[in-house]
């Protein structure tokens, strides 16, 4: 079994939505439901033996499974895991559980469509991140676009249409970049679509520059980094709350493991001769993003843009080329998973009674709903970076890394310990605290026994990084260093 373990993680979250589909229409929602939920537990659990099998002493790939598939052209169905991409499994395949189980009131509208769109999307981000051969990576990068594309679409808000369109433009243009330059790898490499090969392959200083920047954009949108952030925005308000919670917990991860599989180790001289430029970027979507965050009037639109102004410290932490600091960036990744999918869970709780995000709307929730206040107090605190929170713990590993590098890098970096406590401090208080001024949130109920069991683990998940991270950078030391060694040694021919 462990032979077949990855194909097992990519395969039964898609077969499980392809059963799902069957059941039709929503007449049969129960048993749509139902099966989507064994169907994402089925892919949680059989992802486990990645953790509980893993060597941690190793940078090499593990789990590794390998076939001919397009023998033409040398494209093979290779897949493998390491420290960097094996958490991100994981966490997928945890999320993708509390999304289906987040869904299953609220959604009464082609309900088999859209629990199958989850399980679909949820073994085409496994594969992205198992992916050892350049087409079998696109063809999944690119195939996870479609179910999330529909998510948007079909259930989302007003102008639903407008934002899926927008978001698939954004990702799209990147990607086709992104195949151009694997095609020039192919052959540069000597036939090969295998991307461990293409990090031995030796390239030109003008051939890495450009590629650098054709990486950047099919990657830096998918974070997505400042300027080509918009679309994130418009996605997330019009998506709905599950929509939201894979966004942000998961498909912005993908943009960020593209720099570690692709950028850093295949263009080791060009990301040092750029660094600069993705560090600048990084540090104003930091600084900036934190003051746009500050004067929005919805709460998805605020933790939107609070996601990438977290997302700048994860490519800042990647460009400092130190092992803390990419440690860092690779923590935060997992703990921003869990804090952005607690947040829009606990806006998706509020918008499910009373219908709006718009913070004005609000106001003296803790009179009426005390235990869903004290958890989304945990989840405010871990995203403004309180100590003993996931929150804390890569942004300060990153902040350390930044000191060693440039002061003044550490110190713009720093302005977001101040300005996200700032902007998502504020928005609670004005939510949550104070009398009770509009007469329907006097009717509002406290959460039910299934939104505590969601949003319980998800504040479990944050207490427990934030006060014993060594688990998570264990698993991921021994990549990192290995990979930094890598972008070292130059490419140059």
């Amino acid at each position: 079994m462990l032979n077949n373990l990855l194909s097992l993680v990519i395969w039964v979250p898609i077969l499980a939505g392809v059963i799902v589909l069957a059941t039709g229409s929503d007449r049969n929602a129960a048993l749509a439901r139902w099966l989507a939920l064994a169907g994402a537990l089925l892919g949680l659990i059989v992802a486990i033996p990645l953790a509980t099998g893993f060597d941690t002493a190793t940078s090499a790939m593990q789990f590794v499974e390998k076939a001919a598939w397009i023998p033409a052209f040398n494209v093979h169905y290779h897949l493998g895991v390491d420290g960097i991409s094996m958490p991100l499994i994981l966490l997928n395949s945890f999320i993708t559980v509390l999304v289906v189980i987040a869904g299953w009131q609220v959604i009464q509208d082609k309900v088999a469509q859209y629990m199958a769109a989850f399980l679909i999307m949820s073994g085409l981000i496994n594969g992205v991140f198992a992916a050892l051969d350049g087409i079998l990576f696109y063809v999944f990068f690119e195939g996870m676009l479609i179910p999330l594309y529909l998510i948007v679409g079909v259930w989302g808000g007003p102008n639903r249409v407008y934002a899926a369109f927008k978001f698939f433009l954004y990702t799209l243009l990147g990607s086709l970049l992104m195949l151009v330059s694997m095609i020039y790898l192919y052959f540069q490499s000597g036939g090969s679509f295998d991307i461990q090969t293409w990090h031995t392959t030796a390239l030109g200083m003008t051939a890495q520059t450009l590629m650098f920047f054709a990486f950047l954009l099919a990657f830096g949108v998918k974070v997505p980094m400042w300027p080509v952030h918009t679309w994130l925005p418009d996605a997330h308000v019009e998506a709905p709350t599950g929509g939201s919670v894979v966004l942000a917990a998961i498909t912005l991860k993908v943009g960020a493991y593209g720099f570690l599989r692709f950028i850093l180790p295949i263009v080791p001289d060009a990301s040092h001769e750029l660094a600069w430029f993705v560090i600048l970027l990084s540090l104003t979507a930091v600084a900036y993003i934190g003051l746009v965050a500050l004067v929005q009037a919805d709460m998805k639109k605020l933790i939107a843009y609070s996601s990438i102004a977290h997302m700048g410290f994860v490519t800042l932490g990647f460009f400092l080329f130190n092992p803390l600091g990419a440690e860092g960036g690779l923590v935060q990744m997992i703990s921003h998973g869990f804090v952005s999918a607690a947040l829009f869970l606990c806006i998706g709780v509020m918008y499910d009674r009373l219908h709006s995000r718009q913070i004005k709307d609000y106001g003296g929730l803790v009179n009426k709903m005390p235990v869903f206040a004290a958890f989304f107090m945990l989840f405010a605190m871990a995203n403004a970076g309180l100590p003993a929170t996931s929150g804390f713990v890569g942004e300060f590993m990153v902040i350390m890394a930044a000191t060693q590098v440039n002061f003044w890098f550490a110190f713009v970096a720093a302005t977001t310990l101040i300005l996200g406590a700032a902007y998502t401090l504020w928005m609670y208080k004005r939510v949550v605290f104070g009398a009770v001024s509009n007469p329907h949130v006097e009717e509002m109920r406290d959460i039910s026994l299934r939104e505590i069991l969601l949003l319980g683990v998800l504040a479990v998940c944050v207490l427990v990084m934030g006060l014993y991270p060594k688990p998570f950078t264990d698993v991921m030391h021994a990549s990192m260093v290995d990979l930094l060694a890598h972008v070292a040694q130059s490419k140059l021919p």
